[in-house]
Formats: structure tokens, sequence, C-alpha cells
């Protein structure tokens, strides 16, 4: 086991000179982090070579990255960016310590983008707005706003606790749908091997004893043999189904109408309604407090908005104040959003706290939409257990009914 020599920041700010032993560079910054330090700077003490190998080389080779950033390293991210300057600690050395102490990839790069672009006069905001794969707009523009008023630790926790929100509410409802999805997934793969390796051997029995089948046997038997001969084609069927909706979402109208119909959905609509209500709200209320202009809090909100219908109404709330009238007009045109939406609302606009009613009424949405995922979940469970029950009795009265005929012929 190596030992390792380590430069480190408390949350206080004070800088920590130790010592700790480790199989791995790896293992000894979970380590140190474990012991609620920030990392600066780490050697291992046995190895002294190739630190000056290193500065020689510049930059360091970066590995090759996919797709974007998970928002809960983003939120980890945010949450200690946070606290570092709540720390009172400068800029470029909070990012330093941050950059250090992550793991190789996207992230990691950025921040080591960022912190170039800083150095070389560049502001906060506008190195973020580099990376739009890591930071998005609404990101940006709080940091510009926290640069302008000169309170960036407090938009900084603004912005933290906004992520952390989002990401338990999309994490409560993805955590929802993994359970059905699993039940459905399980029960179709036992009904498939029923049909390919069971109900054959039944169908071998009936024709051996020349039997004449009822109507629900032969049902059963001709739906074997298809599942038996044309099995690949299962999988195909929600792979398509997946596809015709992909390409619907194309077009601007295919779209529009896929995200009017899911509204339509009992209880499943109220939720993506619920939903889209409590992010849009959040986004906004949290964009206002940060002193970022309504019109361009808008604008990001309908651009972060996943629902047609719901952009096409912030498309028109937008324009409404840019004419110089409320928000609230539209928003009660539009029959979307509940009646004591629109009053919270209006109430927040004349009395200047609209940014506090937005963030109430995310509350309320977010509460209601924990209340709909744990009714959903109550209403799945008994309907798969009827669905499934109907399905699996209908197999066994369709085997047995023969079975009930061979015995009575057998009797007689």
């Amino acid at each position: 086991m190596a030992s390792f020599k380590f430069e480190a920041m408390d949350t206080t700010g004070t800088e920590v000179k130790d010592s700790v032993d480790a199989a791995t560079e790896e293992e000894a910054q979970q380590k140190i982090r474990q012991m609620g330090y920030f990392v600066t700077k780490i050697t291992q003490v046995a190895a002294k070579k190739g630190g000056k190998d290193k500065k020689k080389g510049g930059k360091k080779k970066r590995g090759f990255t996919i797709g974007g950033v998970s928002g809960k390293a983003l939120c980890t991210f945010t949450r200690q960016f946070s606290t570092l300057q709540d720390a009172g600690l400068p800029i470029l050395r909070s990012l330093r310590i941050l950059e250090g102490q992550m793991k190789a990839g996207i992230l990691k790069y950025a921040i080591a983008d960022v912190i170039e672009d800083v150095e070389s006069g560049s502001t906060l905001s506008e190195a973020f707005g580099k990376h739009p794969k890591c930071f998005d707009r609404l990101y940006v523009n709080m940091v510009k706003a926290g640069e302008a008023g000169g309170a960036l630790e407090v938009i900084l926790q603004r912005l933290a606790d906004f992520k952390e929100k989002a990401q338990t509410l999309k994490r409560k409802i993805t955590g929802a749908m993994i359970y059905p999805a699993v039940v459905i997934f399980v029960a179709i793969s036992i009904l498939v091997f029923i049909m390919i390796f069971i109900i054959p051997k039944f169908e071998k029995i009936f024709k051996d004893f020349g039997m004449t089948l009822p109507t629900l046997t032969l049902f059963l038997m001709a739906t074997s043999r298809w599942v038996s001969t044309y099995w690949y084609v299962l999988p195909l069927i929600p792979l398509t189904f997946w596809l015709l909706l992909k390409l619907l979402r194309m077009s601007r109208t295919g779209g529009y109408v896929l995200d009017r119909m899911y509204l339509w959905i009992p209880v499943i609509g109220g939720l993506i309604e619920k939903t889209a209500i409590a992010q849009s709200t959040r986004t906004l209320g949290t964009l206002v407090s940060s002193g970022v202009p309504i019109l361009e809090g808008l604008a990001i909100v309908k651009a972060t908005c996943t629902n047609q219908v719901f952009e096409r109404l912030y498309q028109r709330v937008y324009e409404s104040i840019r004419e110089g009238d409320t928000i609230v007009q539209p928003l009660r045109e539009s029959k979307l959003v509940d009646d004591m939406v629109v009053n919270m609302i209006d109430v927040g606009e004349e009395t200047g706290d609209l940014d506090t009613m937005l963030n109430k009424v995310a509350d309320i949405y977010e509460e209601e939409v924990n209340i709909l995922v744990e009714s959903l979940l109550s209403l799945l469970e008994p309907i798969m257990i009827v669905f499934l029950g109907g399905v699996i009795g209908g197999i066994v009265i369709a085997l047995f009914m023969p079975l009930i005929q061979m015995l009575e012929g057998l009797s007689k």
C-alpha cells in the first residue's frame, strides 16, 4: 500500500496538509473526501519521477466521451461550488479544487476549459456558455445574473437547490415507472415461454387422442404456433411503435398532437400536466428571484419545456408581456392551468412577489405529483394482477376443457 501526501481545504476554507495510505491515487482521494476535505494537491511519496514530465506535456490527454453530463453529477458540482464560494474562496481556486477531485469525463474536461477561459479574462458565465452539453441556458443566465449583482454565492445556492429539486422530482417519476415496467416484462416473458414450450406439448397429446377441440383451445393452439414461428417479431412491435412516435415528433404538428393526446389519458395526463407546471414555475421563479429579466426567463422556460402544448402556452405568455399585458390573461384563456395557480400568479404580479408565488405554486404541484405517482402505483398493481390473472386463467381453462372431455370419454 502506497502513501500519499496531500493538501486540501476544509469547509471553512482552512488549508490542511497531511498524508494518507491507499492502494491507488483514486482510493486516496476518496478517503480524503470522506474526511470532509476538498483535495487541492496530492502526490505519491515514493514516486517523484514523472511530475516534471507531466507539466512539460501541457494539456493532459483527454479520453473519448459520448453524451452529456448526468443530472446527479451537475447537482454535486453546483452544490460543492456553492459551498466553496460561500466559504470565500476565489473562483479559480474553487474550480481547480473541484476539477482535481473529479473523475475523467465530459464535466471534468469542461471545467478545465472553463479555468483556462477565466484565466484568459472571460467571465464565468461566458466560459460556462461555451459548454452547452454541461451547462444549459438556464445555468449560464443565472450565473450571469449573479455576476452582475455581485451575489454569485447566493445564486449558486439557489441554482443548487433548483437542480436538486428537479432531480428529486425526476427520480420519483422514473422510480415509479420501473416497477410496472419490470412486472410487465417478466409477465410477457413467462407467457412467451408457455406459448413456445408448454402449449405445443398439450397440442401433441390432443392430436394423439384425435379429440375435437373447443374453439377457445383451437385459438390458443393457433396463437402458440404463431408465437413459436414468429417469436422474433415480438420485440419489433414495441420498437416499431417507438420509432413511429419518434417520426411523428419530428414534425411540429405531429409532436403537438401527441402531447395533446398524452394530456387526455386518465391519471397519466394529470401527471404530465402537473409535472410540466411544477417544472416551469420552479424554473421561472428561480430565474426571476436571481435577477434574470422576465422575458429572458420565459424564453428559457419555453426552450426547456418538453411538452409542445405548454411550449405554445409560454410563447403566448411571452408575447403578452412583450406587448405590455399581464402573465395572467393567456394562462386563464388556455384552460390548462388551475384557477388557483392563475390567482396566485396574479397576486404575485400585483404585489411584486412574483418569484415567491411561482415557487409556492411549484411546491404545491410537486406535492400533487408525489400524490399522483403514489395513486398511479396503487392503481397499476391491481390492474396488472387482474389482467395477468385473466390471461393465465384463460390459458388454464383452454387446456383443461379438452382434458375434462377426455376423462369423461374414458369413464363411459
